[in-house]
C-alpha cells in the first residue's frame, strides 16, 4: 500500500513518521513543491522553534484556538501536548518549559527538531520528493497511491484563508516615538465586537505588537480581513478591568502626592515615557496633583482605560505566517480527519480551519492532527 503526503512541513513529516511507525509495510512519499523541507520549522520562534506549550494556564482551548478548539479537545485525547512533549524527549530532543509555558528544544535550536524528523524519516524509509507541485490529489490517486494526506498549510485567498497572527500599523508619531516600550498587562479590544485580549503589549516603530496584539489579531482575523485591516482599537494600559477601581487608585495617588507634579507619580508601573505621553493626551502634563479636579480625573481615567487608536494595516509577525480558514471541519471525519466527500483523502495541519495564537499552539495542532490522520490511515489499512 502507498501513501502520498503533500507538503513537507511540520504536519507532513510528523504524519509520515507516525504512519511509518504504525504501518512499517506502508510505502510513504512526501511531496514538497519547494527545494527545501521544514522551512517554517526552521525560522519559528526566532530559529529556536516553539514546538508546543505546557497548556498549564489554559482553562479553555477557545482561549488559544480561535478556530478548531472543539475538534482539538477531542483529538487531544488521542495525542495531546503531554504526548508531544514525551515523543520529542523519547526521540532525542530534550525540551525545556519557559516561565511563559512555551516549550522549546533544550538546544534552543530548531535544527534539533528538523534533524530528528529527517533522521526518523530516513530510518523508516520515507521518500522525499522536492520541487514537486501537486495541483490536485486526484493526480496521485491516478498515479497509484492508496491514501493521500494534504498538509500544504494555509494560503490566503484559498479555502477562505485569511492572515492571522500579525501586528498592527498605527499612524501616530507620538505613539511610535515610544518604540520599545512594553506594558506587561494591557487589555486590547475592538469596540462593537466581543474581541478582547489581555497580555503584554509592545510599542513598535510601526504601531503595536506583543502577545496582546497577536492574540487580538488571531481572534479577530476574519473581522479584520473583512474591514481591510482598518479598525478602531481600544487599549486599557492599566490591566484593571474596573474603571471605577482605576479612578479610586488615581484619586488616592493625587491626594498622597498633592504638591508633586503628576509627571513624577506614575501609577500601574507605567514607564515614564508612556506616562508622559498619556498625560499629554489628557492635557495634564506639568500640572501639580492638587490642581487636578474631577473633570480632569475622568479624562485621565478614560485615557488609561479606553485609549483609542486607528489601526490602518497589518504587518507579518517576524517571519512566521499563520492563516485563519481552510478546509471546513464539517467536511472531515472528526476522529480520522478523512474527507467525507472523497474516501482515502485526509487533511492535517494548517490546511484545516484550525489556528491558534502565538505560543506553540499551532505546532501542537500540527502534531495532533498529523497523529490522528496517521492513526486513521493505519486502522483503515488494517481493515482492508
Amino acid at each position: 500500500m502507498k501513501t502520498a503526503i503533500v507538503g513537507g512541513g511540520a504536519a507532513g513529516f510528523f504524519c509520515a513518521i507516525q504512519l511509518a511507525s504504525m504501518c512499517p509495510e506502508m510505502e510513504i512519499t512526501i511531496f514538497e513543491q519547494q527545494k527545501k523541507v521544514l522551512s517554517k520549522v526552521e525560522i519559528s520562534g526566532g530559529g529556536r522553534c516553539n514546538c508546543t506549550n505546557s497548556f498549564r494556564d489554559v482553562t479553555d482551548l477557545c482561549q488559544v484556538y480561535p478556530r478548531g478548539a472543539k475538534l482539538l479537545k477531542r483529538l487531544f485525547k488521542q495525542f495531546g501536548p503531554r504526548d508531544a512533549f514525551q515523543w520529542f524527549e523519547d526521540h532525542g530532543v530534550p525540551l525545556v518549559i519557559q516561565d511563559d509555558q512555551c516549550v522549546f528544544p533544550k538546544a534552543q535550536d530548531s535544527h534539533a527538531i528538523i534533524n530528528c524528523f529527517l533522521n526518523e524519516a530516513h530510518n523508516y524509509g520515507v521518500r522525499i520528493k522536492l520541487g514537486n507541485k501537486i495541483d490536485t490529489p486526484e493526480v496521485l490517486f491516478d498515479g497509484g497511491y492508496d491514501y493521500i494526506v494534504m498538509t500544504i498549510g494555509g494560503t490566503p485567498g484559498k479555502e477562505g484563508c485569511v492572515p492571522s497572527l500579525f501586528t498592527f500599523n498605527i499612524k501616530d508619531k507620538a505613539l511610535v516615538s515610544l518604540m520599545g516600550t512594553v506594558v506587561e498587562n494591557a487589555i486590547t479590544s475592538i469596540p462593537g465586537t466581543k474581541f478582547k485580549t489581555q497580555d503584554a503589549l509592545l510599542i513598535t516603530h510601526w504601531g503595536m505588537s506583543g502577545p496582546a496584539i497577536l492574540k487580538l489579531s488571531s481572534h479577530a482575523a476574519r473581522y479584520l480581513a473583512e474591514h481591510n485591516y482598518q479598525t478602531t482599537m481600544l487599549v486599557n494600559w492599566t490591566g484593571e478591568t474596573n474603571a471605577e477601581e482605576v479612578r479610586t487608585i488615581i484619586i488616592s495617588m493625587l491626594k498622597q502626592n498633592a504638591q508633586k507634579l503628576i509627571d513624577n507619580v506614575r501609577p500601574f508601573s507605567l514607564q515614564t515615557r508612556l506616562w508622559e505621553y498619556l498625560l499629554t493626551k489628557s492635557n495634564l502634563k506639568g500640572r501639580k496633583c492638587c490642581e487636578i479636579g474631577n473633570k480632569a480625573i475622568n479624562k485621565l481615567v478614560d485615557t488609561l482605560t479606553n485609549d483609542t487608536y486607528l489601526v490602518v494595516g497589518r504587518n507579518h509577525y517576524k517571519e512566521e505566517f499563520v492563516t485563519c480558514g481552510g478546509v471546513s471541519l464539517d467536511s472531515v471525519d472528526k476522529t480520522t480527519l478523512e474527507s467525507k466527500e472523497r474516501p482515502n483523502l485526509f487533511y492535517a495541519g494548517e490546511v484545516l480551519d484550525i489556528d491558534g495564537v502565538t505560543g506553540g499552539f499551532n505546532f501542537q495542532a500540527a502534531w495532533t492532527t498529523a497523529y490522528a490522520v496517521a492513526k486513521g490511515i493505519a486502522e483503515k489499512n488494517r481493515k482492508n
